[in-house]
């Protein structure tokens, strides 16, 4: 198996909010997954990312695309505490599944945001349905080009000729 067609890091969370349990990529392989990496004070991600997950959200089926966020706090860390995010998803009427990334004791970093070796938020990861990473993007993604991929994923059923891609060539518009 070459690492292109392993399953990819499991994220590492705390808490969950609007989720009767905890979710794992394991427990969602059979569906492509969509996870916007996000901060309740990032600007483009309450204006862009998170409204877009929404549309994605909507726009599939529930058996074929889920879409979680990932609260990945790297700086601000009092102001964007579990309590406030709640307070946040019920206000901006965010219903998707949240989960608030493991925050580090030692640094700001918190643990999927390392794994992933995220650059910042927001930051998309587009997995297939066998769990595995095909779109690492930090910065705002295109509905169009958004679009693309989820349906070129959901229609795969699997197939590995789909090009893995992860951070690495970065634009003004974000990395791809």
């Amino acid at each position: 198996m070459t690492p292109a067609d392993a399953p990819a890091q499991e994220w590492q969370v705390s808490q969950w909010f609007n989720t009767p349990a905890p979710l794992s990529l394991g427990a969602l392989r059979g569906r492509v997954v969509m996870a916007v990496a996000f901060q309740m004070l990032c600007p483009g991600c309450v204006s862009q990312a998170l409204p877009q997950a929404q549309r994605v959200r909507e726009a599939f089926r529930e058996e074929d695309v889920a879409v979680i966020g990932l609260h990945t706090v790297f700086e601000h860390h009092d102001a964007m505490a579990p309590t406030s995010l709640k307070a946040f998803l019920h206000e901006y009427r965010i219903g998707l599944p949240v989960g608030v990334d493991e925050p580090d004791a030692t640094c700001a970093i918190p643990h999927t945001m390392a794994a992933y070796q995220m650059r910042g938020t927001p930051t998309l990861l587009l997995y297939d349905r066998q769990g595995r990473l095909r779109r690492h993007m930090f910065g705002h993604v295109s509905d169009m080009q958004l679009g693309a991929d989820v349906m070129a994923l959901v229609g795969s059923q699997g197939d590995s000729r789909f090009r893995a891609e992860t951070a690495g060539a970065c634009t003004a518009e974000g990395c791809a």
